[in-house]
């Protein structure tokens, strides 16, 4: 277990908002560049955007899929929004974040419209995992070598296999901080702020050798999280070609909630 993160002086948000355009905080910075984002950043943000962008009936964001065109800098954000195929049942919305007029990152979101007429034979959820309260708290330990970072703004809880280790693992996560100042984060937000760690949780080869890039994310829910926790069931795989893949199965305290995916380029460090 690693020792607990410096949290001083940090800030109370993921981002700051000044009408159009997302301002970054240090919560926002990743580990592999000192100005660029950890990837749930962007895809929070963007989760936000999308389930809140052209409110109708088909609210309930199925699935939602960020592609991460190039490093997303530690810099103030244009926001655009736009939907794609309107619909009271069925609809899709694109959003796209951009830095000095680049697109950087882009998210794609199918709605659907929810309805309490279905009288389906639904059993009880039961979790499937440990709790996070049977699960061992676990902190990143970058803050000392790196600042503040996405690290500070979520807590860890390992509830099966390990963080160091090669091989599938079991991972709870819960944001310390809103994603936007002001705000509560959403389901949907939380679900997004911790699906991207999905190819740190699981590795198949030794952490400190390879590097496992994602371009994407991909997340399918059937129902979004309740309460604060969300966990990702992960394992990977890799080619010798230098392709792999992360396929996290989703869960609250209560059961799953659906699954993520992740592709990966491989690589040497």
């Amino acid at each position: 277990m690693g020792a607990t993160a410096d949290t001083t002086a940090i800030a109370d948000s993921i981002f700051e908002l000044d009408g159009a355009r997302a301002i970054p905080t240090d919560l926002a910075r990743g580990p592999w560049a000192p100005n660029a984002m950890h990837g749930g950043a962007p895809a929070s943000l963007l989760a936000r955007i999308v389930e809140q962008h052209d409110p109708g009936p088909a609210s309930f964001v199925a699935r939602i899929t960020v592609d991460l065109l190039r490093p997303v800098p530690l810099a103030p954000l244009d926001i655009t929004a736009r939907t794609t195929r309107p619909g009271r049942k069925v609809q899709w919305v694109e959003a796209s974040l951009l830095a000095d007029g680049v697109e950087v990152a882009r998210a794609s979101a199918l709605r659907l419209r929810t309805t309490d007429v279905l009288d389906l034979p639904i059993d009880p959820l039961s979790p499937a995992i440990p709790s996070p309260d049977a699960s061992t708290a676990f902190e990143v330990e970058l803050s000392h070598a790196l600042g503040p970072g996405f690290w500070n703004a979520v807590e860890l809880r390992i509830a099966d296999g390990s963080w160091a280790e090669v091989g599938p693992a079991t991972i709870w996560f819960r944001l310390r901080v809103p994603i936007v100042a002001g705000e509560a984060p959403s389901p949907l937000q939380r679900v997004a702020a911790a699906a991207d760690f999905g190819n740190g949780v699981s590795t198949v080869l030794p952490r400190g050798d390879f590097l496992f890039i994602n371009p994407d994310l991909s997340i399918h829910l059937h129902r979004h999280p309740r309460g604060e926790w969300v966990a990702l069931e992960g394992r990977s795989i890799a080619e010798d070609y230098g392709v792999g893949l992360t396929v996290c199965a989703l869960h609250d305290e209560r059961g799953p909630i659906g699954r993520s995916v992740q592709t990966l380029l491989v690589d040497h460090l």
